[in-house]
């Protein structure tokens, strides 16, 4: 006699606790490293505090680009700076990035450095600490890097992820339930039946959430997914995709007498635009275009990114991509790790987002928990049925 095939719902049952016994351990490990992430640039503020601020800014002008760099390669010999963020605020200090070790490969650890005289005030702080909390999140630490198959471990758990809430939403959708069963989690009931409630009422709370993440974690996992999602964002590839505002190109001129064209280049930006925060990326010998990325004075706008590029030779504007000026699909390509972190949508949500992280270890140990109490149960009615099988065989 052929065996029955076990219905939908049992194989979703199945595929729900056998990810988790498999894919949970690491979506804890990826939530508790996203949770230290979702806070990084302030952690790292109040660490670095007395490197962050310079004395008596009022009374000094601030140096050029090409002269700050000069300045701080001189007092780190054999280091070239790769970029530069400065802020429109005089009192903060500017951060220097520089290039990999070429004989390494490893990046020399940034620098908080005196934007009116150049002087490297000291290294930033925990940024170590943090580079290595991301290296975990994103591919386990496991050799190869964004190269390796550490990050296609990631992705395929971020799929994990979304397959736990399908499946999950699925379990739960008999009729019969209410809306206090559905979004009320019932801590009073014994054993096995308060760890589900609770399991499955968090999850319920947190699905949009967890779906957001697990969406746009697939953004650095998998280059088909992010050139698929661009297209469904913008309607184009990510390669011929305009860069944004396209002005009519200035003949190819060489820059003023005695001035570089990354100094012509930070002068028309400045002249044209507010900017909070810009990091200036300092072109190599080889390179078209001289990029800056910056952030608008508008509070509200801190967390778009906005985009301009200069000519390397010349500094004269080849592209300016304005957050404020682009289609709702466009920003949330630009600023995906914002969506990811759920800065996009403002501090609250934000906040959300770093508790549903928090969370992700919990779930794990609930789910183990549930399944090593039916593991439980079901010895336990096992060896029930064997103690009545051999009664009823010995009164026979």
């Amino acid at each position: 006699m052929t065996p029955a095939l076990p219905s939908l719902r049992t194989l979703l049952f199945r595929l729900h606790w056998a990810l988790g016994l498999s894919a949970g351990l690491v979506l804890a490990l990826m939530g508790l490293t996203g949770a230290l992430m979702s806070y990084e640039e302030a952690v790292t503020a109040f660490a670095n505090r007395d490197r962050a601020i310079v004395a008596a800014p009022e009374a000094r002008a601030a140096l050029s680009p090409s002269a700050l760099a000069a300045r701080i390669e001189a007092q780190e010999p054999g280091r070239h700076v790769a970029s530069l963020t400065l802020s429109q605020d005089p009192a903060q200090s500017a951060v220097a990035r520089f290039g990999r070790d070429r004989t390494s490969g490893a990046r020399p650890n940034s620098v908080y450095v005196d934007p009116a005289d150049g002087t490297v005030l000291g290294p930033v702080r925990l940024e170590a600490a943090f580079a290595t909390v991301r290296e975990l999140h994103r591919w386990l630490l496991i050799p190869g890097e964004g190269k390796g198959w550490g990050r296609s471990v990631t992705g395929a758990c971020a799929f994990a992820l979304l397959a736990f809430l399908g499946s999950g939403l699925y379990l739960r959708w008999p009729g019969r339930h209410n809306w206090r069963i559905w979004l009320k989690p019932s801590l009073t009931r014994p054993g096995r039946a308060r760890w589900w409630s609770l399991h499955a009422v968090v999850g319920t709370w947190l699905l949009p959430v967890y779906a957001t993440i697990a969406l746009s974690g697939l953004w650095w996992s998998y280059d088909w997914y992010r050139t698929g999602a661009t297209w469904v964002l913008t309607g184009q590839a990510p390669e011929t995709r305009p860069a944004g505002r396209m002005p009519n190109r200035t003949p190819r001129t060489d820059p003023p007498e005695g001035s570089s064209p990354l100094d012509t280049a930070w002068a028309a930006f400045s002249g044209a635009h507010s900017a909070a925060l810009a990091t200036l990326t300092i072109p190599g010998p080889d390179a078209p275009a001289i990029r800056i990325r910056w952030y608008a004075a508008d509070s509200s706008a801190m967390i778009l990114r906005n985009e301009a590029s200069y000519d390397a030779r010349t500094g004269a504007l080849l592209s300016d991509r304005r957050s404020d000026e682009a289609a709702l699909g466009q920003r949330l390509a630009d600023n995906m790790l914002e969506v990811h972190r759920g800065r996009f949508f403002g501090a609250l949500v934000a906040l959300l987002f770093c508790l549903a992280a928090l969370a992700m270890p919990g779930f794990a140990a609930t789910g183990l928990t549930l399944y090593i109490l039916r593991r439980r149960a079901g010895r336990r009615r096992s060896i029930g049925g064997a103690s009545r099988t051999a009664a009823a065989a010995g009164r026979g």
